[in-house]
């Protein structure tokens, strides 16, 4: 039986960070993955896919929309040829996970293929192709989640879909109807929109993307309808029914009036849920909480002194970025550091175009809270970087502590506001105030000025070029 210092149960973003980092800190470390490929969701079904067809979308939006404005002309008609843009993503993918097992063989990371099972608190059992059982002194539990349902519908994975089947559909749909108005549901719409399907998004909650900064939900809607989108907040979905290719959804609206919806594909994104099938967590006396997350303490330590767990089967944002965080976090506690995070510093990105972005504290929450604050706001359309590249949708707003000027929160929407926000992460990191951003130079012309003058705004009302 092979015996380890660390075994991670799982290779997505969290799994795979937390193996190599236990590797540079000298633990002899294995990772157990039951699918044949690893990276977990995010590389294989998540971030990575979405993003490729965003972007190849996004090119043919610009062809058919936007080049003959910029003196480009394309003679005969531009066709999208869907089964090439899949292809596109999947290499995509392929060159990723590919990248992942290079990782593993370079750090000399011991790599089991199958389901990893407790057999006690320093024993497991995969089951692959041949069961192998190994021995470790700790083990990190990263197994993700799963696409969440509503329990009246039957998810038939042809007509009723969840993310995992919208990235490989072999045709355009004609009407998709999605069913939650976050970031996954919004993203995936947007894919299709853009190749010509009539997109209708259903949230229950009063708003799309609730739970960022209203200001943002309010800006995104306004775009997202300007691109004929049909959104329909405050409507609660209360069946689903496919009838040979057609899907009827049916909603009550806010008056309590029903609504029908009729499409050819409907795609439910009403959020994620913790996986922890066949761990059998119980074995080795790991307690899970009534959502199925497995309880940590602030070292994400499980109940069991030797066990961890990262990432989305535990609690908070279900976050690639935050699960890597996470597996540093317990590899370096593992190896008798004392590292931290700032959940309130990990950064939420919608990567619709506009992309929208967002860290820290948003205005619902410090109005909640009794903190006294200003905010400065500066639109996108105002800078010359945004009105040369036709992006002129969006703002930056800084919310900044009324005293001290420390930033609390900063929440933009518009042209690269996914790697912008990175800017406000280092900030607030630093606890920097707006003052502070508001005397870096910025280069011009970018983007990120948008960042100085909605700083320059917050500090004393004075943005320069409004």
């Amino acid at each position: 039986m092979n015996s380890y210092d660390v075994a991670i149960i799982g290779s997505g973003p969290g799994g795979y960070v937390a193996a190599i980092r236990c590797a540079q800190l000298g633990m002899k470390t294995s990772i157990i993955e039951k699918y044949p490929v690893l990276g977990g969701t995010c590389l294989n079904v998540g971030c990575i896919p979405s993003k490729a067809l965003l972007d190849s979308s996004h090119h043919y939006e610009d062809a058919v929309k936007h080049f003959e404005e910029h003196g480009i002309e394309i003679p005969g008609d531009i066709k999208v040829n869907l089964k090439q843009m899949i292809d596109r993503k999947q290499s995509v993918v392929d060159q990723t996970t590919g990248g992942i097992d290079y990782l593993m063989k370079k750090n000399n990371i011991d790599v089991y293929q199958g389901v990893g099972s407790f057999k006690d608190a320093t024993h497991v059992v995969i089951k692959g192709e041949k069961e192998t059982e190994i021995k470790a002194r700790n083990i990190i539990i990263a197994t993700g989640s799963k696409p969440s349902s509503l329990p009246f519908i039957n998810i038939d994975k042809e007509r009723i879909i969840t993310s995992t089947e919208a990235l490989k559909l072999t045709e355009i749909p004609k009407h998709l109807i999605v069913i939650g108005g976050g970031v996954i549901g919004l993203e995936l719409g947007q894919v299709y929109k853009r190749l010509g399907a009539e997109v209708s998004v259903i949230e229950y909650m009063d708003r799309i993307i609730p739970t960022m900064d209203a200001g943002l939900s309010k800006e995104l809607n306004k775009v997202l309808k300007k691109q004929k989108f049909s959104i329909n907040t405050s409507h609660k979905v209360k069946s689903v029914e496919r009838k040979g290719k057609e899907v009827i959804v049916k909603a009550d609206n806010k008056k309590g009036e029903e609504v029908t919806f009729k499409g050819d594909y409907c795609l439910v994104s009403v959020g994620r849920r913790p996986y922890t099938d066949g761990l059998n967590a119980e074995a080795a006396g790991v307690k899970l909480n009534d959502r199925g997350q497995v309880e940590v303490n602030e070292h994400l330590q499980t109940n069991v002194s030797n066990i961890y767990a990262i990432g989305d089967v535990i609690k908070g944002a279900m976050l690639a970025h935050k699960a890597s965080e996470e597996g540093t976090l317990v590899a370096e506690v593992i190896a008798g550091q004392k590292p931290h995070i700032d959940y309130n510093l990990i950064p939420g990105v919608v990567y619709t175009w506009p992309e929208v972005a967002s860290v820290g504290k948003t205005e619902e929450q410090l109005k909640e809270a009794g903190v006294a604050y200003k905010a400065g706001q500066f639109p996108m359309r105002a800078l010359g970087r945004s009105r040369a590249s036709m992006d002129l949708d969006g703002f930056v707003k800084i919310l900044a502590d009324e005293t001290t000027d420390e930033i609390l929160g900063v929440h933009m929407i518009g042209a690269r506001a996914a790697d912008m926000i990175a800017e406000a992460v280092v900030a607030m990191e630093y606890r920097a105030s707006a003052e502070d951003i508001s005397r870096m130079s910025h280069a011009h012309p970018t983007f990120a000025e948008a960042t100085k003058e909605a700083a320059l705004a917050a500090t004393e009302d004075r943005a320069l070029h409004i």
